[in-house]
């Protein structure tokens, strides 16, 4: 899917009237349980799965969409975010404890999803997390979305697995599927 501004506009819009403080509770809850210091989305949009952490975390966001990442820097000021492509992050090898994405990867073509798991390994540290729709037979689920196997997609990369589950409707209502890593 290419990218489209005016797509993404009304997505950042309508993230802000969804926001999911259960899931944000999670993702920082696993995080700190995990003994991380700092953390990344991936498609961060308005940041709200970032706003729940505490700020003795390191902070990061990267997401295309500069009017999210305007709205995500009024929100969370101690947080990092930086316009950025997931096929090519701005972030060390191995310089960030906790990497995950929220439903982005539905929305990319296949070579960015193959190019964005490559970086994310790159860049996480410890674990990697992505929250996804979910099937087995990854299939089309509209013109902007595609469902994904993340687990399977994980298997040729130094990686244990950790979790591979569905996430419980009071957490993330939409369905998704949990994947947890642990980079070796």
């Amino acid at each position: 899917m290419d990218y489209n501004e005016d797509f993404w506009k009304k997505y950042a819009n309508e993230n802000e009237a969804r926001y999911n403080e259960e899931f944000a509770k999670f993702t920082k809850d696993l995080a700190i349980s995990l003994r991380c210091t700092s953390v990344l989305e991936i498609g961060c949009g308005t940041g709200i799965d970032l706003r729940l952490f505490p700020d003795t975390f390191q902070i990061y966001g990267v997401d295309l969409n500069e009017y999210a990442l305007d709205i995500a820097k009024e929100k969370l000021s101690v947080a990092n975010f930086k316009k950025g492509n997931i096929s090519d992050l701005p972030f060390e090898d191995s310089s960030i404890d906790f990497v995950f994405t929220h439903g982005l990867l539905n929305y990319l073509d296949e070579d960015i999803v193959e190019k964005g798991i490559s970086e994310m390994h790159r860049v996480a540290g410890k674990y990697i997390m992505n929250c996804e729709t979910f099937d087995d037979v990854e299939k089309e689920i509209d013109e902007n979305q595609k469902s994904r196997n993340m687990a399977r997609r994980w298997m040729d990369y130094k990686v244990r697995l950790v979790s591979d589950v569905d996430m419980h409707e009071d957490i993330e209502p939409g369905k998704k599927r949990f994947v947890l890593l642990k980079k070796l």
